[in-house]
């Protein structure tokens, strides 16, 4: 296929990076260290979504030593703390959203903060109060680059769009088991600085079941990412200043894999593609 220039950047990369499971597999080299990770990763692709920053509250010396081990071009999204998200508490919550800010200044200050990701769970449906609370936080955190995923198909509305897109917050576009009440996968641009995916796998059995291991338990074949390109991420490319693609199937390795295959298929879509110095033709997976 012919190339075309494209103003558009996308960056390609994992929902975390720190797996055992990946050495094992063949993606991290035999023997690589904790610490040996994220500056491996880093040479193979151009940005991880940070999820231990859910779990846990950053903290910006953590931060710091971390990014200062990755490709001097290298960027991290973060995943906003589920005390944020999931563990809501009225009286707390606006500390905590400082608390969060305070932890990733790091990532600003060096200009390596690609996004706040806001992933809200199923139970959070489209009510007033949670309206009005994701306005608040979200005023919060302005002007931070932010991404909210919703799971909860209440929210799949273009007034929750139009909302979105007159705060430059980006929708995350979703790809997940097509289960009642879940939010769909849709590719609407809210936010024209960048748009931002995420690959669950579709294994609506581990999804059903609640079994994490078993939930993103998932390896995409090539023709259902190719359908991603063409329907969504080309279109919303089109109109953004740059894109992040994340794949959340890390369970054995597939994310890798999966991420390796998006970069080429973008590639021979003519679209710009931002990499690691290590990185390997996509579809070439781990050696095998």
């Amino acid at each position: 296929m012919t190339q075309r220039k494209h103003a558009c950047r996308i960056r390609v990369g994992t929902s975390g990076y720190s797996y055992n499971e990946w050495t094992e597999a063949g993606f991290y080299p035999p023997g690589t260290t904790g610490a040996g990770m994220l500056p491996y990763y880093s040479s193979v692709f151009g940005i991880t979504e940070l999820n231990y920053t859910w779990y846990q509250m950053p903290r910006a010396e953590a931060i710091d030593r971390m990014q200062k081990t990755a490709g001097i071009d290298f960027m991290f999204a973060a995943k906003l703390t589920r005390t944020l998200t999931h563990e809501i508490e009225a009286k707390k919550w606006e500390g905590e959203a400082a608390r969060f800010r305070d932890g990733i200044a790091p990532l600003v200050q060096s200009g390596r903060l690609a996004a706040v990701l806001v992933q809200l769970p199923p139970f959070f449906g489209r009510t007033t109060v949670n309206r009005r609370y994701l306005a608040a936080l979200l005023e919060r955190l302005d002007p931070l680059p932010v991404a909210v995923e919703f799971r909860n198909d209440s929210w799949a509305t273009q007034r929750v769009f139009d909302g979105l897109a007159a705060r430059n917050v980006a929708l995350a576009a979703v790809d997940a088991p097509e289960l009642p009440g879940l939010f769909p996968p849709v590719g609407v641009l809210t936010c024209h600085d960048f748009f931002y995916v995420r690959f669950h796998g579709r294994n609506a059995a581990g999804w059903r079941s609640g079994n994490m291991q078993s939930q993103f338990d998932y390896d995409y074949a090539e023709t259902e990412l190719s359908g991603w390109v063409e329907d969504r991420i080309a279109p919303m490319a089109a109109r953004a200043r740059a894109g992040f693609v994340f794949f959340n199937n890390h369970v054995r390795a597939q994310a890798p894999g999966n991420a390796r295959t998006m970069i080429r298929l973008l590639s021979d879509a003519g679209l710009a593609v931002s990499g690691g110095s290590r990185s390997r033709p996509a579809g070439e997976r781990f050696g095998m």
